[in-house]
């Protein structure tokens, strides 16, 4: 496929490139830096687009794409980015017809399993919830503007991200989040994106992951 990549410079998207890649996938990584992909093996093409809420400029690099892959951050002080930038983005894509869209969520985002511990329920779940309020109200907001959009889209919900190597092996929660699933690593999370991509059942649907 021919995929455009949001957020490629962070830790999600440097893995979610180079599987990618070596995948056989043509990748265009949207970056406002292209020095932060300096030296990346293999090297994907780059397009700069200094303001990504910029829906024009993001529609020169979607044209001919076949998918848009977002792996978006953001921390409580920048909190509000990915709801703008997801808005542009969806906004780029149906001027150009691309209609496919994968992008991280989070967890907390998503209603609680059943059967979750009552220690989580009472304790750890409301702590990390106040702890990164405002990123996920931001994440919250990404959520609700691709539900309102006419586009195939898919959001992948992990709990703590790792550094850690692929293993393939982790468990997927279609439609809900993953029971006292707590950690997944980063390029397991990216192995999720990709794997979504051409899974209609997971169109216009989250995805919980986790080990």
């Amino acid at each position: 496929m021919r995929l455009a990549v949001l957020g490629a410079t962070g830790g999600t998207g440097r893995h979610l490139v180079r599987q990618a890649l070596a995948a056989g996938h043509e990748v265009v990584a949207v970056v406002r830096d292209p020095a932060r992909l300096a030296g990346e093996r293999p090297e994907p093409e780059v397009a700069r687009v200094a303001d990504q809420t910029d829906a024009d400029a993001l529609a020169k690099v979607f044209a001919g794409r076949d998918a848009v892959l977002s792996a978006l951050g953001t921390n409580n002080r920048g909190a509000g980015v990915v709801t703008s930038v997801t808005r542009a983005a969806l906004d780029a894509m149906a001027a150009v017809g691309v209609r496919r869209v994968v992008a991280v969520s989070a967890v907390p985002v998503g209603p609680m399993p059943e059967g979750e511990s009552l220690a989580y329920r009472a304790v750890l779940h409301p702590l990390i919830g106040r702890a990164f309020r405002a990123v996920y109200r931001d994440l919250a907001g990404m959520e609700a503007a691709l539900r309102a959009a006419d586009a195939d889209w898919t959001v992948i919900r992990p709990p703590r991200l790792l550094d850690g190597p692929l293993t393939g092996d982790y468990r997927r929660e279609v439609g809900g989040n993953v029971r006292g699933g707590r950690t997944i690593a980063r390029a397991d999370l990216a192995h999720a994106m990709l794997a979504a991509l051409d899974e209609p059942e997971t169109f216009g649907r989250p995805v919980g992951v986790a080990y």
